[in-house]
């Protein structure tokens, strides 16, 4: 057969191996999805007080609402005011440097929220914010 030839040469397997490039792909998916930052949220919607000088809180890790009917929601579960003290003890032994934001409804009770507050300084939590509505929304 001739060397120059553009035929097919007989005996040439010419298929190309994918599997390396599917192992590549699959560990990348692995990586992305364990790596992906997820939105935590307490569990309920909240309509937010309005504040001018709203600052962003970016290390918290434990989030509770308060309802205007005054229900505590911690990772979209209810929780009794009996029942607050230790769950916020248990998540600042899951995460020691936590810090904790309030979400608390504009129709919620200051009281409640000073309870909680206070709950959260019995757990240990000192790192305690409230979240607002920034002033540009």
């Amino acid at each position: 057969m001739d060397p120059f030839s553009v035929g097919q040469d007989e005996g040439d397997d010419s298929a190309i191996d994918l599997t390396p490039m599917l192992d590549v792909v699959f560990i990348m998916l692995i990586f992305f999805i364990v790596t992906a930052s997820f939105i935590k949220e307490a569990g309920i919607d909240v309509n937010r007080v309005q504040a001018e000088t709203a600052v962003r809180q970016d290390k918290a890790n434990i989030f509770v609402a308060l309802s205007p009917a005054g229900e505590i929601w911690i990772d979209r579960k209810k929780v009794p005011p009996a029942q607050l003290k230790p769950v916020l003890i248990r998540l600042k032994a899951e995460n020691p440097q936590g810090a904790m934001v309030i979400q608390a409804d504009r129709e919620s009770r200051s009281q409640q929220l000073m309870e909680v507050m206070d709950a959260a300084r019995e757990a240990g939590i000192h790192d305690v914010a409230v979240a607002t509505q920034g002033g540009e929304g």
